[in-house]
């Protein structure tokens, strides 16, 4: 794997890592008014707050214009990671994506079959997405901790299996958590996405342009059933993309950069894990689905990715990153059960039972933490 980093991922990586310290850090402090404040601070995110322009009546919570409106900007930097990764980074010659590919397969396949395992034909059977997708802000906040104990190549490597793990989420969002589809708004929606592709082809650059479009395509998503955040990756695909720093693609992905790192995930993390935690919330951390979690996140991850890298390498399909040998892929692997963002995120389209919700929330937040832990552990100690 080439370790050449690029301007562009050295600045995704440095908003990435800070903002995964600064999401610990806000997940903490809403832990903690939570269970200080009470029910006052909890309730605060489900107060609705309306909207109305020209006829448009939008009435939703502030949990839910977080989750579907903001969050809608995390997925749209997202694609526009993919974007670039798969035009000018590491997914873009076979040779080099193989590896993150093969690593990202695992650490999908394995996770959700040990949730499918423990709640097949159970009323927790839709969580079996939640355990799959690796939260890239905290991993690589993570992994910064080591600073140089760790080869650059495996912080690319991290970064790209990661991406795709988002894009097999974003894919699973979009079949199997679309609920009550609206033909004719999806339909509109679609034909809005239409319509930036053939600017795309005729290379039209009025960046403005792609982005009030975007906003009408958003639109039509939330009332057609479909999840609107994937309006967010459709429109990073059809904003125009070149490999010199002068494209709109580039401008938008750096100045998302920071919003997203510093406002939009820490906002989520704070709207989405003020949980009070109790005896019997605890207590639930034994049941199908939270074991489905867990064992997914801390155990499936790692195995996944590390026997799908491994088998890959000895079929001589994939190739060690630069200055990594097995040890590596298997530390990366734990650092891989940090699901938290997209896991919660899941987690809320999954379920409606608010108990169920908490108590997957609480089986993320504590599968993620122990990942962190032991990725953290193992690469600082392993001998190379």
């Amino acid at each position: 794997m080439n370790a050449t980093v690029s301007r562009l991922f050295n600045e995704f990586f440095e908003s990435e890592k800070t903002g995964g310290i600064v999401l610990m850090i806000c997940t903490a402090v809403s832990i903690l008014a939570a269970n200080v404040i009470g029910n006052p601070y909890v309730d605060l995110w489900h107060h609705k707050l309306g909207f109305s322009f020209s006829g448009i009546q939008l009435d939703y919570s502030i949990q839910h214009w977080i989750n579907d409106g903001l969050m809608t900007v995390f997925f749209l930097l997202v694609g526009l990671e993919i974007e670039r990764e798969l035009y000018a980074g590491e997914l873009s010659d076979l040779k080099s994506a193989s590896l993150p590919i093969a690593a990202a397969a695992g650490g999908v396949i394995l996770p959700a079959g040990i949730h499918l395992a423990l709640n097949h034909g159970g009323p927790t059977q839709a969580g079996f997405g939640i355990p799959m997708a690796t939260d890239i802000a905290f991993s690589l906040g993570v992994l910064s901790l080591l600073g140089n104990r760790v080869p650059v190549s495996l912080k690319i490597f991290l970064t790209a299996f990661a991406i795709i793990d988002d894009l097999c989420a974003i894919v699973i969002i979009a079949v199997f958590y679309s609920k009550g589809i609206s033909i004719l708004s999806l339909s509109v929606s679609l034909t809005i996405f239409a319509v930036l592709v053939i600017l795309n082809r005729i290379r039209f650059s009025r960046l403005p342009v792609y982005l009030l479009l975007g906003v009408v395509m958003w639109y039509f998503m939330l009332r057609s059933g479909v999840h609107a955040t994937i309006s967010g990756v459709l429109l990073a695909f059809a904003i125009p993309f070149t490999k010199d720093d002068d494209n709109p693609s580039y401008r938008l992905q750096h100045l998302l950069h920071k919003p997203v790192a510093f406002f939009i995930l820490p906002l989520f993390a704070i709207a989405n894990t003020g949980l009070i935690v109790n005896i019997s919330q605890i207590s639930n951390l034994l049941s199908s689905n939270s074991m489905g979690i867990l064992l997914g996140l801390v155990a499936g991850k790692p195995l996944g990715i590390f026997v799908f890298s491994i088998v890959g390498i000895s079929l001589n399909i994939c190739r060690y990153p630069a200055d990594t040998n097995w040890k590596h892929l298997l530390g990366i692997g734990m650092l891989g059960g940090i699901g938290f963002t997209m896991s919660i995120f899941i987690t809320n389209l999954a379920y409606e039972d608010t108990a169920i919700i908490q108590g997957s929330i609480i089986a993320v937040m504590l599968a993620s933490m122990i990942s962190g832990l032991l990725g953290y552990i193992f690469l600082k100690f392993i001998r190379a």
